[in-house]
C-alpha cells in the first residue's frame, strides 16, 4: 500500500510499517452475515485493519473527513459487527457530540441485529434502549455501547478496544481526555474518528490537527482519509459531487444530494458537508466567512465618545495592547487600538495617559498574562476592572454574537485583523473563551477588543465630554 492507493480520497495518509490486514477475515464475515460492501469500502477496510509485523494495527488512530450521505455508518458498522463476532469479548464505544444523533446510529444497527443472519449473534431480548444506556450485546461476550459525549456518559468505561468518535468535527480536547483512558487496558485499541470539516464555532481542534500533522507528514501511526471535491468547485456540479461522494449515484442519488441542498440554504455549509471541502488553510476559522471583513469601517458615528478601555498582554508577555470601546445608540460596539507595542514596557504609563483622557476604569483579565501587570498599574493609580473568569467567558460570547449579528465595527488595523484571522476558541467548560496556546498570532489586540466591546455594552454611552474636540476621543 502507499498514500494515493484509494482512488476515491482525495487524501490518503497511511501509518508506517503495514504488513497484512484484518480485512479478509471481517469481509468473510460480512458475507455470512449477509453484508457486501463496495469496492471503495473494501479499500478503506483494509487500510483500517491494516497491521504491522506484531499483528497490531499500523493505524491505532483513524481519521475519516467524509461527506453527508456517503454512507459511513454502514460501512464502519459493518466493520464492528464482524469484529464483535471475531474477537469474543470485545467492547465498542460508539459516541457522536449530540444525543439525537448517537441515538439514530443505535436504532439502524439495532434494526440490523433483527436481520436473520445476524440474529443468531446478538442477545436481542437483552439490548438495552434507555436513554443514555443504548447497548447491543453479543452472545460472545462482545457489545456495541452507545453514548453522546455531550453528556459525558463515557467514564468508567474500561477496556475499550474500539472507540468510534461520531461527529469528530465537534470533538473538545477536554472529552478526548476523558475518553482516551477508556482504551488504556484494551488489547490492540483502535480510535476511529469520521466527521465534516468543521465550521467556524466548531470546537475542532482534535480533528483539525490530526488532519494537519497527516498532510504534513508528521503523524505516527495514523491513518488519514479524506473525501472531498476540489477546492473552489461550483457546488452545483455534478462532477463535484461525484468526486466527494463515493456512493454517488449508485447508492446516493441525485434526489438525496438535491434534498441535502435544499436543507443546508447556506453555501459555506453545503460545500462542507456535502462535498466534504475543508476552509483553505485546513485551520477552524473562529468567525464565518466574511463577517469580520463586513465589520471594518473607516467611518464612524459623529460624537461617538470612548466608554471603555482594555488592556491585554500575549501569552508569551512579547506584546501588549490597549483598545478603547464604544456603544452607539442602536447597541453597535465599536472599537480602535490605541497602543500595540513588543513587551509591556510602557504599556502602564500608556493605560495611565489614556484613563486620564478619557475618564473610564481599565479592564484587564485578572486570570490573564496581563494580570501580572495588575500591582504595578494600582501602583501607578489606574483604576481597573479586573475581569473575572465569568466577565471574560462573557466578553467573548458579545463578541461573538456582536459580529455575527453584523454589529461589531472596527478600524482598518493591521495587528487586529492579524488576531482574528489567527485566533482560535477555547472551550471552558459549556462556554467558549481566546485560546491562547493554539492561537496562530498574538490575539492581545482581540483579547482588549473583545473586553472593551463588552464594557462599552455596559456603560452608559457618552454624549458630551469636555474633550469633544480631542481626536483621540472620537473612535
Amino acid at each position: 500500500m502507499k498514500n494515493g492507493a484509494l482512488a476515491e480520497a482525495r487524501h490518503l495518509v497511511l501509518p508506517d510499517g503495514i504488513k497484512t490486514s484484518g480485512f479478509p477475515a471481517v469481509e468473510a464475515t460480512c458475507r455470512r452475515i449477509g453484508i457486501e460492501f463496495d469496492q471503495w469500502q473494501k479499500d478503506l477496510n483494509r487500510c483500517i485493519l491494516a497491521k504491522d509485523a506484531s499483528g497490531l494495527y499500523a493505524a491505532d488512530t483513524v481519521a475519516m473527513s467524509i461527506p453527508r450521505q456517503v454512507g459511513k455508518t454502514f460501512d464502519v458498522g459493518a466493520l464492528v459487527f464482524a469484529d464483535s463476532i471475531i474477537n469474543p469479548g470485545t467492547t465498542t464505544v460508539w459516541t457522536a457530540h449530540r444525543f439525537k444523533v448517537s441515538r439514530e446510529t443505535f436504532n439502524e444497527l439495532r434494526a440490523w441485529a433483527k436481520s436473520p443472519l445476524l440474529a443468531p449473534h446478538i442477545e436481542y431480548e437483552d439490548i438495552t434502549t434507555g436513554a443514555g444506556n443504548e447497548m447491543i450485546p453479543f452472545r460472545n461476550g462482545s457489545r456495541i455501547v452507545f453514548a453522546a459525549r455531550e453528556r459525558g456518559a463515557i467514564r468508567g468505561f474500561t477496556k475499550v478496544r474500539r472507540l468510534i468518535l461520531d461527529e469528530a468535527q465537534i470533538l473538545t480536547e477536554a472529552a478526548m481526555s476523558d475518553l482516551a483512558p477508556t482504551m488504556n487496558q484494551a488489547e490492540n485499541p483502535q480510535i476511529i474518528m469520521m466527521g465534516t470539516p468543521p465550521k467556524p464555532g466548531d470546537p475542532g481542534e482534535v480533528f483539525t490537527a490530526l488532519r494537519k500533522a497527516a498532510l504534513d507528514g508528521e503523524s505516527e501511526g495514523a491513518l488519514y482519509a479524506e473525501f472531498s471535491a476540489e477546492p473552489g468547485a461550483d457546488l452545483d456540479d455534478w462532477e463535484a459531487v461525484a468526486q466527494a461522494n463515493p456512493s454517488f449515484p449508485l447508492r446516493t442519488t441525485r434526489r438525496a444530494i438535491k434534498r441535502l441542498r435544499k436543507l443546508l440554504t447556506n453555501d459555506d455549509d453545503y460545500r462542507r458537508e456535502a462535498l466534504g471541502i475543508w476552509d483553505s488553510d485546513g485551520r477552524v476559522s473562529l468567525f464565518e466567512a466574511g463577517s469580520w471583513e463586513a465589520g471594518r469601517k473607516d467611518e464612524r458615528p459623529e460624537g461617538l465618545k470612548v466608554n471603555a478601555l482594555a488592556m491585554a498582554v500575549s501569552i508569551d508577555l512579547a506584546h501588549s495592547a490597549i483598545v478603547a470601546g464604544s456603544e452607539d445608540p442602536e447597541g453597535g460596539v465599536w472599537v480602535k487600538p490605541l497602543h500595540h507595542g513588543p513587551g509591556t514596557k510602557g504599556v502602564v504609563d500608556r493605560c495611565l495617559e489614556l484613563q486620564e483622557a478619557f475618564g473610564v476604569d481599565v479592564v484587564v483579565d485578572g486570570r490573564g498574562p496581563g494580570a501580572v501587570l495588575i500591582p504595578h498599574l494600582e501602583k501607578a493609580g489606574v483604576k481597573l476592572h479586573i475581569a473575572s473568569t465569568g466577565d471574560v467567558l462573557d466578553a467573548f460570547a458579545n463578541l461573538e454574537t456582536k459580529i455575527r449579528d453584523g454589529q461589531f465595527f472596527h478600524v482598518d488595523a493591521p495587528e487586529l485583523d492579524a488576531a482574528a484571522a489567527g485566533a482560535v476558541r477555547r472551550p471552558v467548560g459549556d462556554r467558549s473563551a481566546l485560546g491562547r496556546k493554539k492561537s496562530e498570532a498574538d490575539i492581545s489586540p482581540l483579547e482588549a477588543a473583545s473586553l472593551a466591546a463588552w464594557r462599552a455594552g455596559l456603560a452608559p454611552v457618552k454624549k458630551r465630554s469636555k474633550y469633544e474636540d480631542s481626536d483621540l476621543l472620537t473612535i
